[in-house]
């Protein structure tokens, strides 16, 4: 009920964005390495790369 079959890949976005779009794919985690704050943490992430990188 939790995890849905279509889970985003936020490293394989990291990776891309930081080939394809250096200038706008940094983007500083805390890397707390505890769960419920790294899975806060990626959503942030793919909210900047949405604001950045795939803007309209």
């Amino acid at each position: 009920k939790l995890l849905h079959y279509r889970i985003v890949d936020v490293s394989s976005i990291k990776e891309i964005s930081k080939r394809w779009y250096p200038k706008n794919a940094r983007y500083n985690k805390k890397e707390s390495h505890r769960a419920l704050e790294d899975i806060l943490e990626s959503i942030e992430e793919l909210k900047h790369f949405r604001n950045t990188i795939f803007k309209d």
